[in-house]
């Protein structure tokens, strides 16, 4: 017993007046690893109770220092069950200590305390994905039985702490996306059972310890993204296990220690974006057998790449880019493997043939999907063995070289190709008509050439195009009207070409287009059509130096995204169109050279000379002065024909006034005695203003339940009948408003269906101001939107129970919705796309019965209409709510019932896993889509719901929320979750000819509810 304190402490302890009776239990408690300085009553976080106490105290410790809990994890904290009970907590069998706290992905907030360190017997410690803040205390150090520590995607600052040494049985470390500075402690070199290091995303730096080096069992290790200095150290060339390096974006200088060449183990070698410089290892395949990905981009390397590197057999990513690499480039037949191959930036090449005898090597490879060479000397002519390239081939970049030669006529087998990037090379002859073939193509740049004969129509069949660049080639003849297919194209560029014929109305119609339309320096003919109103989105429009006549459109100003226009150097005539000077992005417009005339307009771009060219019209007049035009009365006769104009217009403008005058008047009393209109002729009430004045009381804010895009909506109750409604009131002011209401009423006022909102009535009037006044009446649904039901705002009053949707409650909910777009697609006379389905668009009932309501946006596309209304629908821009909305309608694609199925899908997936799609955890290319599909079907619990594993909680099946193992295999309830996101992931995949039918998602979702009849889940079930 005296081993536990030294003689010298003895002594000590009993100079402080301390008895020896006392002495002997401080002696004892020290012999359980109790913290000692606490047992004398000083400031640390340990307290002299039992062990089980301890762990107890440290979890209240813990749970006090929790700020935020949206989803009310901590209410299970509490005495009523014991602590090895509470959400999250693990205990021994033998002596009922913690030893594993694993609380990830639960929204959780505040800071760690201290007190951690007094879970003596923890072994995992997992806070991953929440909202911790401040430092990592240095008690975390006392925790010497730890093996697992997981903090990542937290908000943890200041340093490491460097006592960490001290947990020498930690394995596994992870504190990737946090907020971290400072150096990594060289005491880390001491944790010889470390097998994982990550420190991502971080704002450490310094020099990366060598001390690493002596770290014999760790297998991975990563630093990426963050501002690390220095060299790489010599000793990490000992790390004989490693398996896995990154420690790209940081500024490492220096050279590759050759050590680290020798690493046979090492699968993923990524050091890119940094400052190494020196050459590569002419052994490197030899030495390196097992290396997968070979990252070395955005370095300073010079020479030669090893030849060596041929018998890299396991070799799928070889990054070289970016760097200062000369010579050829050896064989890579060996590498079956390989996928992605980037060399690009480089001095590689010597511009002449066999430069590029190395891609032929490639065909047999059947993996290949990224061959990126561009802005290198490459030479000789294109490889025909191109056209033989595995399907799985999707970018091929050789742009900014010297290669010379035709385009195969076999580039239509690549079809799977979507970028095809050739520009500035010496490339002759036509663009071969197989190019039609490419169906995925989505970037297709082969400027800056010298391509010869006509555009092929069949480019027309490149449906998914976005971009596409052939300008500065000798190309000729029309621009082929098939153009207008391609409705994703936000960029076209056509110019300095020999193109000739007008410009296809088709490709003026183009309303994705929103980057850049430029045919300039060509011999176009013919007027400018008005098609190019369709033009809203478009940011620079140039047909400069043509051979264009005629008036220029006076729908101009619909374009209403532009920002340059040039249209110089043509024989246009007739007066500039006024709707120009309403554009009020634009800021330069080239009319010069042209046969213009009359007056200039003085408002808008006109106000800024230089950024208005008008040049070289002679008979244009008047303008701000310094544009030097003449002014446009200079002559008596014009003055006095201006005067005679004047006269008659007044004259005219007078009598019109009356007229409108009388008719405004006839109009005003003819709304004052009309108390519905439009869908109103079909409504089971007649409502005017003042009753719906009294049934909101005043429309008070005490009556306001909701507020939407186009206006409010009250809770009123019927004097009358003592009917409960819900009132939505449009602000006529909102754009769109009144388009808003005409829908809803069209679309509502003949269809009936149970999980549709009902449309008592509507009503278009003048309030007591006389101003226009425009409301909907509906039935009130009484549980409010699912939006509340889903995500209640943070601080709400509102019961606990507001959140508690248990499994069998959304699984209704979602094949209520189903069945009303299944009405609204197949069941309708006539076909109804909704537009915009989101949570705040899904009313309750007081059954819980699903009801979609807010038809606003809503499209209506009946047999003769059809077509009318696909062609429209691009022009009015994005419809719906940004997160729900299918990605092809941001492109200008038409509206069609494939995008409510990508919103259905998308809402399916929130409703189960409790995240919004515009959630903040979504950025860098993660999506909701993206979450749920990469742990589908082994992580799926991280990513359910957590109020659905808690519902588990309360049934005291505790195994049955473990989140790892084979859970999925052994509970039918999640196998059934699981297949719903399935629906879900098939519902709003990006290409719409992927999504499923509602028919077929409604068949889905009743055979699952049937599976859990029939097997009697129970509870969540």
């Amino acid at each position: 017993m005296n081993k536990a304190l030294s003689k010298t402490n003895q002594s000590h302890l009993r100079a402080m007046g301390i008895s020896k009776k006392h002495l002997e239990v401080i002696i004892l408690l020290s012999c359980f690893n109790l913290q000692g300085p606490n047992l004398l009553g000083l400031a640390t976080a340990t307290t002299v109770i039992r062990g089980n106490d301890t762990d107890q105290q440290a979890l209240l410790h813990f749970k006090a220092k929790i700020s935020g809990d949206r989803l009310k994890v901590m209410e299970s904290w509490n005495s009523s069950i014991h602590f090895c009970q509470w959400h999250g907590i693990t205990c021994g069998r033998k002596h009922q200590r913690v030893t594993k706290l694993e609380l990830q992905v639960l929204e959780l907030s505040g800071s760690l305390s201290p007190y951690i360190g007094n879970l003596s017997f923890l072994k995992e410690l997992n806070l991953a994905t929440n909202n911790f803040y401040d430092h990592i205390p240095q008690e975390v150090g006392h925790l010497r039985r730890l093996e697992r520590l997981e903090l990542i995607n937290n908000s943890f600052s200041g340093e490491i702490p460097s006592n960490l040494s001290a947990c020498s049985k930690l394995t596994y470390i992870r504190m990737r996306g946090n907020q971290l500075r400072g150096e990594i402690p060289g005491s880390f070199g001491l944790l010889s059972k470390l097998k994982f290091l990550s420190f991502v995303n971080n704002s450490l730096r310094g020099s990366i310890p060598p001390a690493l080096g002596n770290l014999s069992s760790l297998e991975e290790l990563y630093l990426t993204y963050n501002a690390f200095s220095g060299v790489l150290p010599e000793a990490l060339g000992r790390l004989t296990n490693l398996t896995h390096f990154s420690a790209d974006e940081n500024s490492i200088s220096g050279i590759i220690p050759t050590a680290m060449f020798n690493l046979s183990n090492i699968i993923v070698f990524s050091i890119g974006g940094n400052k190494i410089q020196g050459t590569l290892h002419s052994d490197l395949a030899i030495t390196m057998p097992h290396v997968g990905a070979f990252s070395l981009w955005g370095n300073q390397i010079y020479g030669k790449i090893p030849i060596s590197i041929s018998n890299a057999s396991n070799l799928y990513q070889l990054q070289l880019d970016e760097n200062r690499l000369s010579g050829n480039v050896p064989s890579l037949e060996k590498l079956e493997n390989l996928f992605v191959l980037n060399l690009y930036t480089n001095h590689l090449g010597h511009g002449i043939q066999g430069d590029l005898d190395f891609v032929c090597t490639l065909v047999n490879n059947t993996k290949l999907g990224i061959l990126s060479i561009q802005n290198n000397n490459f030479g000789g002519v294109f490889p025909k063995c191109i056209r033989n390239f595995s399907r799985t081939f999707s970018v091929l970049g050789i742009e900014h070289n010297n290669i010379l030669g035709r385009i195969p006529d076999g580039i239509g087998n690549l079809n799977n190709l979507e970028v095809l990037r050739a520009s500035q090379n010496q490339l002759s002859g036509p663009i071969p008509f197989d190019i039609g073939r490419l169906k995925k193509l989505k970037k297709f740049y082969i400027d800056s050439n010298f391509l010869s004969g006509t555009i092929p129509h069949s480019i027309g069949n490149l449906t998914l195009l976005i971009e596409l660049a052939l300008d500065v080639n000798k190309l000729k003849g029309n621009i082929p009207s098939s153009l207008g297919d391609c409705q994703n194209l936000v960029r076209m560029t056509l110019s300095h070409n020999n193109l000739s014929g007008s410009i296809p109305p088709q490709v003026l119609a183009l309303s994705s287009l929103s980057i850049l339309l430029n045919l300039s320096s060509n011999y176009l003919t013919g007027e400018l059509s008005a098609e190019v109103e369709k033009l809203k989105n478009l940011g620079e429009l140039d047909v400069s130096k043509n051979r264009l006549s005629g008036l220029l459109p006076n729908n101009l100003g619909s374009c209403v995204s532009l920002e340059e226009l040039f249209l110089d150097g043509n024989l246009f005539e007739g007066p500039i169109p006024s709707s120009l000077s309403s554009l009020r992005g634009l800021a330069a417009l080239d009319v010069s050279e042209n046969n213009l005339s009359g007056v200039i307009p003085s408002e808008g771009v006109f106000k800024n000379s230089s950024a208005t060219f008008v040049e070289g019209n002679n008979k244009l007049c008047g303008g701000i002065t310094e544009l030097h035009l003449s002014r446009c009365n200079s002559e008596k006769s014009s003055n006095t024909s201006l005067r005679l104009k004047f006269v008659i217009v007044a004259v005219i403008l007078g009598v019109t006034l009356i007229f409108l005058f009388l008719l405004i008047m006839l109009l005003r009393k003819k709304k004052e005695q009309q108390a519905t209109t439009t869908c109103a002729e079909n409504s089971l009430l007649r409502l005017s203003y003042q009753s719906i004045l009294r049934a909101t009381n005043g429309f008070s804010t005490q009556n306001l339940v909701g507020l939407g895009g186009f206006g409010s909506v009250y809770r009123g109750i019927l004097e009358e009948t003592g009917e409960v409604i819900a009132v939505k009131v449009l602000n006529l002011l909102n754009h769109g408003a009144s388009r808003s209401f005409l829908a809803e009423c069209e679309v509502l006022k003949n269809i009936r269906h149970r999980n549709l909102v009902k449309l008592l009535t509507a009503i278009s009037g003048t309030d007591y101001q006389g101003n226009d006044f425009k409301a909907l009446v509906y039935e009130f649904m009484v549980n409010g939107s699912l939006e509340d039901w889903l995500h209640p705002p943070a601080g709400t009053n509102e019961p606990k129970t507001i959140r508690n949707l248990n499994l069998f409650q959304r699984l209704n909910m979602a094949i209520d919705v189903a069945h009303a777009l299944e009405y609204l697609h197949h069941h309708c006379e006539i076909l109804i796309i909704h537009c915009d389905l989101k949570p705040s668009n899904i009313l309750l009932d007081e059954e819980m019965v699903a009801h979609i309501s807010d038809f606003g946006l809503a499209k209506i596309l009946s047999a003769d209409k059809l077509n009318y209304s696909a062609s429209q629908s691009s022009s009015l821009g994005l419809r719906g709510t940004v997160g729900y909305a299918p990605p092809e309608y941001g492109m200008g694609s038409e509206l069609s019932t494939k995008g409510d199925v990508y919103s259905y899908g998308i809402l399916l997936l929130e409703m189960f896993t409790g995240k919004r799609p515009t959630d903040e955890i979504f950025e860098e290319g993660l999506s909701l889509h993206n979450f749920v599909k990469t742990t589908l079907p082994e992580r799926m619990t991280e990513i359910i719901d957590p109020i659905l594993l808690q519902e588990k909680v309360r049934q005291g099946t505790k195994k049955d929320i473990i989140l790892s193992g084979n859970i999925i295999e052994n509970d039918r309830c999640l196998q059934c979750m699981n297949s719903i996101l399935e629906i879900g992931l098939t519902c709003c995949t990006e290409l719409p000819s992927e999504r499923v039918d509602m028919c077929d998602v409604v068949t889905e979702l009743c055979s699952i509810r049937d599976q859990i009849y029939l097997t009697q889940l129970g509870g969540l079930c």
